[in-house]
């Protein structure tokens, strides 16, 4: 290769990165200011145009946390924690052979199994609203944590197959094969052998379907209530008609995006492994 030809790629290279930098930046912004509000008092963020040099307050998220008396977020907290992790371990459970079967094994018309799994998303969710609301007030489920995980599992459940079965379908044949000469049951490979070898892949499923459970609001918004209440609907609740709730509500926001974020902080080296797996053969 040519000097030129090598200078040529090497300023393209250059170019490519400072459009990902400028990129980054444009999508990081909204939340830099997004933390910056919520630590301004109502009146100074509610000024147009906005005060960089406006002190700084805790009011916000004291307002946020209930020690001026209002409501306490930890219910609510607890109730997107619990229906999050449970319905992605039960998607998790689900899929993890569901993929196997689409990947490893042999199935006829595999990719049509595919796109059905990935039809189901496509009904907007709304349109499923109503008979879903009157099943669970004919059960007796309204206002429980729980129908809120079976639903978040069933949701979710479609694009975990979709994605786990082409992380699986890199796992080495021979691995398993050897494994059933071992005599091994297929719990134990799916457990041994097969998951360690795809937990990249696993944790990128588990991070996404964690992320889709929690940030969910119009199911939990209209089959919750007090008891069940999840954090998105708590966090509607400081958006009033009258009143300033400006930095309230980033405050707030700030703190319901603190799990996700953190997630994705611990799991980003399994995230990127996971996203990229089967992309390159």
């Amino acid at each position: 290769m040519s000097a030129t030809a090598v200078r040529r790629r090497a300023r393209r290279g250059s170019g490519l990165g400072l459009v990902a930098w400028l990129a980054g930046v444009v999508f990081f912004l909204p939340v830099a200011w997004m933390a910056l509000t919520s630590f301004h008092s109502e009146a100074d963020a509610a000024t147009n145009p906005p005060s960089f040099t406006a002190s700084l307050t805790l009011d916000g998220y004291r307002e946020f946390f209930g020690t001026g008396g209002g409501a306490s977020p930890w219910p609510a907290l607890i109730n997107s924690t619990v229906a999050s992790v449970a319905s992605t371990v039960c998607v998790l459970l689900l899929a993890l052979p569901a993929a196997y079967a689409l990947s490893v094994r042999p199935v006829r018309k595999w990719t049509n199994v595919l796109f059905f799994f990935l039809s189901t998303k496509m009904l907007p969710a709304v349109a499923g609203l109503l008979p879903i609301y009157l099943f669970a007030k004919n059960a007796g489920m309204l206002d429980n944590i729980w129908l809120l995980v079976v639903l978040y599992t069933s949701m979710n459940l479609p694009i975990a197959v979709w994605m786990m079965q082409s992380f699986l379908a890199e796992v080495p044949v021979a691995v398993i094969e050897a494994a059933r000469v071992d005599g091994a049951s297929l719990p134990v490979i799916l457990a041994r052998v097969v998951a360690p070898i795809a937990l990249p892949g696993i944790a990128a499923t588990a991070l996404i379907c964690f992320i889709f459970s929690w940030n969910e609001l119009l199911f939990a918004r209209v089959l919750t209530g007090v008891v069940a209440g999840t954090a998105p609907v708590f966090l509607t609740g400081f958006i009033t008609s009258q009143g300033l709730f400006l930095a309230k509500v980033c405050a707030a926001s700030l703190v319901v995006s603190l799990p996700v974020l953190a997630a994705g902080f611990a799991a980003q080296d399994k995230l990127v492994q996971g996203l990229s797996l089967g992309a390159v053969k």
